[in-house]
């Protein structure tokens, strides 16, 4: 799964680098812990207008789908499974229309432990670890976007909404979780984003494990474990452990 990551490159560097046409971004803050219900820049094409630019823009972490009747659903949606997206309800619909590609400079996964706990005994514990690109490139990550708006307020504003799609982890990661983000090649961002591209069997052979040589990761600190706490000391690598450490 997907449950934190980094996005502190600017927004000019990630128009840079997915070739965005317009920024559609009043203001951004690098984040080294964002967690769900919070806004994230997102790469996406749309039918809102007509030849409709590549542009980055902010929208909600947690996908709140059009016939939602309040946006808590969001909570639940963060993550959208690759298996299942073309057939869910929440998610088919995005899945064939709206797509979107969402930049990420890492991501935390956590490693179940034991640790020497009080009178000898062990207790469990979760070692966080940062992912991230071995060339030290945003991370495109597929994404699923939403808009929606209060149906008991008819003057409400539109919120627009995303989640990242998950796939079968790799081997690297394999050892910490039994899913992983599905990371886009750039060969097919065009495809994926493409909103004329509605047939889903051209859509699902894309959503497969990242290879593992692209990826590199280390722990860090358990600081990443409270989404309050932020800055660039999160992804530090912690000092190797011996033997006389467990």
């Amino acid at each position: 799964m997907c449950g934190r990551f980094i996005a502190v490159s600017s927004p000019q560097l990630l128009a840079d680098h997915f070739s965005v046409e317009e920024i559609r971004v009043p203001e951004h803050e690098a984040c080294w812990n964002v967690a769900p219900r919070a806004d994230v820049l997102v790469v996406v094409e749309d039918r809102r207008a007509e030849g409709s630019p590549r542009a980055l823009e902010p929208m909600r972490w947690g996908l709140v789908p059009g016939w939602a009747k309040d946006r808590s659903i969001g909570d639940r949606l963060i993550n959208a499974r690759a298996e299942t997206v073309a057939d869910k309800p929440a998610y088919e619909r995005s899945f064939r229309l709206r797509r979107c590609l969402v930049p990420a400079d890492g991501f935390y996964e956590w490693r179940a432990e034991r640790e020497p706990g009080a009178g000898g005994r062990t207790r469990a514990m979760k070692q966080p670890v940062f992912i991230h690109d071995r060339s030290g490139e945003p991370l495109p990550l597929a994404g699923l976007w939403s808009s929606w708006r209060d149906p008991a307020d008819p003057d409400a504003a539109w919120l627009h909404s995303c989640a990242i799609v998950t796939t079968r982890a790799n081997e690297l990661l394999a050892p910490l979780h039994d899913r992983m983000p599905v990371v886009l090649p750039e060969d097919v961002w065009d495809v994926w984003l493409d909103p004329a591209i509605e047939d889903t069997a051209l859509l699902e052979p894309l959503l497969v494990p990242a290879p593992e040589t692209q990826l590199e990761l280390w722990d860090v600190s358990t600081r990443v474990n409270k989404a309050d706490n932020d800055g660039p000391d999160l992804v530090e690598p912690l000092p190797p452990r011996t033997l006389f450490d467990v």
